[in-house]
């Protein structure tokens, strides 16, 4: 048997003492009048005077005979208990000794009174265990530093690294504060489906299900454009939601199959309105949830105020590796003028591709401080309209922050006849072998024929938002239970 049975078993011994004793080890209920927080900050100063009843896992025991000194953890801090046999009696004392581990939750009544070292403690005068913990918790209650078992078990990880809880607590509160933000200027929060008879508003391989009842297939959502975009159809002026989205693509530092976005949409705005929106709103939430419009990001000092730079992506190409988009204006010619300088672009399907290659290959590692990037290649942005004068190019912006690629915006096609024309385009590039190609949405085309005003659309994910702003270098580190390769899977394709 290994130590983590031997303990286990040890455990469940106890368990059944406390249930021998006519205890349960897991009551409905428990009598708790104040947080650790809240009894500490209620101590009046004399002893004896505050009556308290707290609750929380055991976190430490120091046992000196006749007495114990201990500290119960709950959501709030933690506070220091003392139990004496002369005050509960030999058989609560000694029930007290026997039976209860360190993990497990306790809650105790008592007084306040305050120690020779100055600490505030709890007097206990009664004691009863609240939840029986059958397995030991991480050493020490710190150290545990492994990734796989920080991720696939995340509420040690959250028991053992305070610094991990303070991401998520941080998380909840970039979330509150965009919300606040767009409630502010204006914007009602929706909900639209997860589940959808057909998917688009972005680039990517979907995950594919099924519904009995209704005998069809549907999809999760990679996006929520296309329906956010039916209610501007509808009237609702300015709307944005929160929720998750779903790509069938690889899992890295800044990828996983499951993430936050938000997207939102204006009527009689542009990618210029977005652009004003998105540098306000991270601003004003990083002065809301940090208290500064600086952060560090990787060693990377980044500034917050606007306005942020505003680059084309022929010009950020341009300065960044002297090759002009506008000269090299077929893929064959941009692969030789990368060639040229020593820039490999593997085989893509066209111009616009090539482009946005070559882009990630020689700009978007400079993009460090906040910076928008206009004006990208038509065929690559099948939902953006057209830039007056450049029919090749579109009214479309990425903006970038500590090297991330942080959302993505566009001045919304709103002519249903370019609308159909540019996802025939798509169904053909899907054709030619592009699984990620937009499929023809005849029933989104319908609703753009029922009359769309021009419109700004913005979309940009939290799970990054809140990289920057914790300074985590992975996803996984901000995503509550992020995906993970099956246990049973991995030791199946290890080798014998």
């Amino acid at each position: 048997m290994t130590d983590s049975s031997d303990r286990r078993e040890q455990r469940l011994e106890k368990l059944e003492r406390q249930r021998e004793q006519g205890i349960d080890p897991y009551p409905p209920r428990v009598e708790r009048t104040h947080t650790s927080a809240e009894a500490l900050a209620a101590y009046s100063g004399e002893a004896g005077e505050t009556e308290v009843g707290v609750a929380g896992r055991l976190v430490a025991i120091r046992i000196m005979g006749g007495s114990t000194f201990a500290h119960l953890a709950d959501g709030s801090g933690r506070i220091q208990v003392y139990l004496r046999r002369d005050v509960l009696g030999e058989e609560l004392y000694d029930l007290f000794r026997r039976t209860i581990d360190l993990g497990d939750f306790v809650s105790a009544r008592g007084t306040l009174f305050q120690t020779r070292t100055g600490e505030i403690t709890v007097n206990v005068s009664s004691w009863r265990p609240v939840a029986k913990t059958l397995r030991p918790l991480p050493e020490k209650w710190h150290g545990l530093r492994d990734v796989e078992t920080r991720y696939r078990q995340r509420y040690l990880d959250l028991l053992a690294n305070e610094d991990v809880r303070t991401i998520f607590v941080t998380r909840s509160r970039i979330v509150s504060a965009v919300r606040r933000f767009l409630d502010e200027q204006g914007y009602i929060e929706v909900e639209t489906p997860v589940l959808q008879p057909m998917y688009g508003g972005a680039a990517a391989r979907p995950f594919t299900t099924y519904h009995n009842a209704l005998g069809q297939t549907f999809y999760l959502r990679i996006a929520d454009e296309l329906y956010l975009k039916r209610l501007i159809v509808g009237g609702l002026e300015k709307v944005y939601e929160i929720g998750h989205n779903f790509r069938n693509e690889g899992v890295d530092t800044q990828h996983n199959p499951e993430f936050t976005a938000i997207e939102m949409y204006e009527a009689y705005a542009d990618y210029n309105d977005m652009m004003c929106l998105i540098e306000a709103l991270y601003h004003d939430v990083a002065v809301r949830v940090l208290g500064s419009e600086t952060i560090t990001y990787q060693g990377q000092e980044i500034v917050l105020t606007p306005p942020w730079r505003r680059v084309s992506m022929r010009d950020a190409i341009l300065e960044a590796s002297g090759i002009d988009i506008e000269i090299e204006r077929t893929q064959d010619a941009l692969v030789r003028a990368a060639a040229a300088r020593g820039i490999t672009l593997v085989s893509q399907s066209g111009w616009g591709k090539a482009v946005e290659k070559l882009f990630e290959s020689v700009v978007e590692p400079r993009l460090v401080q906040p910076t928008f990037i206009t004006d990208f290649p038509a065929e690559v942005s099948p939902l953006a309209k057209i830039k007056p004068g450049a029919p090749h190019l579109v009214e479309r912006f990425e903006f970038y922050i500590g090297t991330l690629e942080c959302g993505n915006a566009f001045t919304e096609l709103n002519d249903p006849l370019d609308q159909r024309e540019r996802f025939a385009a798509q169904v053909q590039a899907a054709a030619d072998g592009d699984a990620e190609a937009h499929p023809m949405d005849e029933d989104y085309i319908i609703a753009m024929e029922h009359g769309m005003p021009p419109t700004g659309g913005l979309g940009f994910g939290i799970d990054r938002m809140v990289m920057l702003f914790t300074d985590q270098a992975s996803i996984r580190e901000v995503i509550l239970f992020p995906a993970l390769r099956s246990a049973a899977a991995d030791s199946a394709s290890e080798p014998d």
